[in-house]
């Protein structure tokens, strides 16, 4: 294929608005290339049927050199590999092994001890209020992923804040205080596996003590490496709610039609997550050996991804792609914002609960809620997530 688009991540439309910026690059060709610090050149595939072959084709496959690696003491090394480094037999024993405890059935079972810690952080608003507004990202939706980690792994009430700062960490990206906060998330996850095994208990940690297959079972390390996977994955509603109650607010329309039910919750929140969800761009595999795509050819070694922010709104797969709605239904459900195939996300499920609880809450708490401050003044320029800084509501 002649004339392979180059797409700037540090452009500024790419900050701006990467749908669009995006989308004009996969109406222009389904394959481009970009540059990622650290990395160098990388295919990105931008429409929705190539991304999903991608993604579940085992010429392309993740590696060490597709994480970032935090600068942290040798002894801590083995457990920040975790399973989405895996491929093979090794990935397919530890998915099957831990999947029971991620099924969507589970996750509608911790709903009823997620609801709680929704309306105790709603609860605590007004208090964060100044001058008629609060912000919504630092006081309910950063602090709520690892509020929920720890009531589904046991952590005493007292070590509950030194697990947000985890979290806190986690969302503000990989850095000096990342890796400074790895020793602490691993000697907190033995601790809280040494207290489950002696007190078992109806949680997700117990869940994965308890899993086995066929005589097989995880190992300690393994164990502990799942906490600490739950820790760095488990922040991904941060992002989501924050982002939902953005276009909510901003889409007044759709708000309405959320109000009365239209669609449903669960269905809003795949359709928020294909049209604002935070994943920008996935997590690059490497070609295995020589793939040809669309009459070029990914050389072994090469770095490829799928652009989310594209392929969510490929119009080859959804209706009116470009369009916040909530009345899709099921056909909001192709979306990508949790991959596909051998590592499609392990925690979907309970990210879906999670983000619909909290957004069935906050509307219902406080039907006249409303932004103080414009999305676009507080999105933060970040190529790979889809976030703001801050988002700033009036409660009234």
């Amino acid at each position: 294929m002649a004339d392979i688009p180059e797409i700037d991540l540090t452009g500024a439309e790419v900050l701006r608005d990467p749908f669009a910026a995006y989308g004009r690059v996969r109406e222009a060709s389904p394959l481009a290339r970009i540059r990622i610090p650290g990395m160098g050149p990388v295919w990105v595939v931008t429409r929705h049927e190539d991304a999903r072959a991608m993604l579940s084709d085992p010429r392309f496959g993740l590696r060490g050199a597709s994480f970032l690696r935090p600068d942290v003491p040798g002894e801590y090394l083995p457990y920040l590999r975790t399973m989405s480094e895996m491929e093979g037999s090794g990935h397919r024993r530890l998915r099957k092994l831990v999947a029971p405890a991620f099924t969507p059935r589970r996750a509608a079972e911790f709903r009823p001890r997620i609801e709680p810690i929704v309306d105790d952080l709603l609860d605590g608003l007004a208090g964060h209020a100044g001058h008629g507004t609060v912000d919504l990202l630092r006081h309910f939706a950063r602090p709520l992923p690892m509020d929920v980690i720890c009531e589904l792994v046991g952590i005493p009430e007292a070590d509950r804040p030194r697990w947000r700062e985890y979290g806190a960490t986690v969302v503000a990206g990989s850095g000096p205080g990342f890796a400074e906060a790895v020793p602490g998330i691993v000697d907190d996850a033995k601790a809280a596996i040494a207290s489950r095994r002696a007190e078992p208990a109806d949680d997700l940690l117990t869940d994965l003590i308890r899993a086995h297959e066929d005589g097989d079972r995880l190992s300690d390390d393994e164990l502990v490496t799942m906490v600490f996977h739950l820790v760095i994955a488990g922040q991904t509603p941060t992002n989501l709610i924050a982002n939902s109650v953005a276009a909510l607010l901003s889409h007044p329309e759709q708000l309405a039609a959320l109000r009365v039910g239209a669609g449903g919750p669960p269905q809003a929140v795949d359709e928020l997550i294909r049209w604002c969800g935070p994943t920008l761009l996935t997590i690059p595999r490497y070609a295995e050996e020589d793939v040809e795509l669309h009459g070029t050819l990914v050389h072994k070694g090469e770095p490829i991804t799928a652009a989310v922010a594209a392929v969510n709104r490929d119009p080859r797969a959804f209706t009116e792609p470009g369009r916040l709605d909530l009345t899709r239904g099921n056909a909001s459900a192709g979306h990508l914002g949790f991959g596909h195939g051998p590592h499609f996300c392990l925690g979907a499920s309970l990210a879906r609960v999670q983000t619909e609880v909290a957004l069935t809450a906050i509307l219902r708490r406080f039907p006249s809620l409303s932004l103080a401050t414009p999305a676009e003044d507080v999105r933060a320029p970040d190529p790979g997530t889809w976030r703001l800084t801050e988002l700033p509501v009036t409660l009234r």
